[in-house]
């Protein structure tokens, strides 16, 4: 190959060389012959190409050295990276055959514990026997006679397990009866509650201007003397415009002097002879609706039979009231909860709600005579011949007599519900407030307290608390703290739940 590269290379310079001469021949003018010409052209032709066969002889010597240079430092390169990777194999040979002789020693080392260890178990169980004939032989017991001890003994706590169990179950129904005591009386409660009016012993008559106060008082007052002495209430004329305000215990009285004086007021005459006709008028105006209360009430509580005047004395009742709540109104509630307590326990609804509207029928007459109420809803019941079972309902209604029938234990309970719940009575409604108030006062005065709510009447108080100031692990700690906090400021029937409740929310917007 580099032969024929120097041949055409020669060959082309021989070319260049003639050409030239042709072309110096014809410009110097020479008269040479051609023969001449080309003998010179032809010498130093090739004195040219043998000079330019050893310049590139020379530089492919110098190419062929370099290649070689090269072909013998990637040879060294690669043969030292061999040696690396073989000096590295031998090293991990080296290693494994290490590791391959601890672990061996390691096994052997096992294998003669394990021998010792079966030695040590195989004396362990000769003393173990051994102890046990030892404890037999002191003991003066053997094996059977020990396991019927041991399973005797183990009876024993099993049967006192057993009785705390059965303990611990009495407690939990106890606690589930009452709360479903709780839940019916709740339930007949919210079914039941009646509005109530407030407790007043006067009335207050509007009147069309100031001039009729001279009217009613007349001529050296001999018309307000009329109507106290007919009615006997007390009329009190003051500076109040435009009204007259009727004041006496007893609220028929009461009526019927208000009907009365607004029959005169609307009338405009007024002497003693129409005061006595009005005062008539509005009396039987009142026994009308003392009938028709009567009768109104029996039909909202579902009571039927009831004898004529056993319907008067329950209709007067309209007009009593007893710390702001009104006596028919009760009487009616009354009713309706031993009714619906009746029917959850499977006793005679009749009798319960018969019992329940009677059972303070003797309030219609107690001002009137000298005998408590209880006497006198005996008396009245006896007298127009009432069922045994609504008699024991008025008789033991406060306790006074042994219960005889069940319905008058539903009866007292439905009583005791009607006058207790929360905004029956006055007073009633001020202590349940501010025992509500102050079961939020008692909660919020705790640190990290964000709102507290009571609520259920105030069997429960529930409590927010800030995430960020009490952990999860810490609000067990603070319930039992308000609890101890308000069993000592407060009292209170029943429980009361605390309910603390710790939330953390995080919010964010899609946009």
């Amino acid at each position: 190959m580099l032969e024929n590269i120097i041949f055409i290379i020669i060959s082309l310079i021989f070319g260049c060389a003639i050409g030239y001469g042709v072309r110096k021949y014809i410009a110097e003018g020479k008269t040479k012959t051609a023969e001449e010409l080309a003998i010179k052209i032809v010498t130093e032709a090739e004195h040219n190409a043998e000079a330019k066969k050893r310049e590139l002889l020379l530089e492919a010597k110098d190419e062929i050295h370099k290649l070689r240079s090269d072909n013998e430092h990637e040879y060294k390169t690669r043969r030292n990276e061999l040696q690396t990777l073989e000096n590295r194999i031998l090293n991990r040979e080296e290693a494994v055959e290490k590791r391959a002789q601890s672990l061996e020693k390691k096994e052997e080392k096992l294998n003669s514990r394990l021998e010792e260890a079966k030695i040590k178990v195989e004396k362990a169980e000769e003393l173990v026997l051994k102890r046990e004939e030892e404890l037999q032989k002191v003991a003066g017991l053997t094996t059977e006679e020990g396991k019927s001890m041991l399973l005797n003994q183990l009876e024993r706590e099993i049967s006192q397990e057993s009785a705390l169990i059965i303990k611990e179950n009495e407690l939990r129904i106890k606690e589930e009866s009452n709360k479903y005591a709780q839940n019916v009386i709740a339930q007949a409660i919210q079914r039941i509650a009646a509005d109530q009016v407030a407790e007043a012993t006067v009335s207050v008559v509007q009147l069309p201007n100031d001039e009729m106060k001279g009217r009613i008082i007349g001529r050296e007052g001999r018309n307000i003397r009329s109507i106290e002495s007919l009615t006997g209430v007390d009329l009190i004329i003051d500076d109040t415009p435009e009204a007259v305000v009727l004041s006496c215990f007893d609220p028929v009285r009461r009526e019927i002097a208000r009907i009365a004086l607004e029959k005169l007021v609307q009338d405009g005459r007024i002497h003693p002879t129409k005061i006595e006709e009005s005062v008539e008028k509005a009396k039987n105006e009142v026994d009308i609706m003392i009938k028709e209360s009567g009768e109104q009430a029996a039909y909202d509580a579902g009571v039927h039979g009831l004898h004529p005047e056993i319907i008067k004395y329950l209709g007067r009742l309209k007009f009593r009231t007893s710390y702001g709540q009104n006596m028919l109104k009760h009487a009616v509630e009354v009713s309706n909860l031993a009714g619906i307590l009746a029917q959850e326990i499977g006793a005679d609804v009749k009798l319960a709600k018969r019992g329940g509207l009677l059972h303070d029928i003797g309030k219609s007459i107690d001002h009137d005579v000298a005998a408590p109420h209880v006497d006198l809803g005996i008396e009245i019941a006896r007298k127009y011949k009432e069922n045994d079972v609504v008699i024991n309902c008025i008789q033991s209604h406060h306790g006074d007599v042994e219960f005889k029938y069940v319905e008058a234990v539903l009866v007292t309970a439905a009583d005791a519900i009607s006058a207790a719940r929360p905004g029956a009575r006055r007073e009633t409604v001020e202590s349940y407030i501010k025992r509500l108030e102050k079961l939020e006062e008692i909660a919020t005065s705790f640190d990290g307290i964000e709102k507290s709510y009571a609520i259920q009447a105030g069997r429960e108080v529930r409590i927010i608390v800030k995430p960020e100031a009490v952990s999860e692990a810490e609000i067990t700690l603070l319930a039992r703290k308000i609890v101890k906090e308000i069993e000592s400021q407060l009292d209170f029937p029943g429980q009361i739940k605390v309910n603390v409740i710790r939330e953390t929310k995080a919010i964010e917007y899609a946009k």
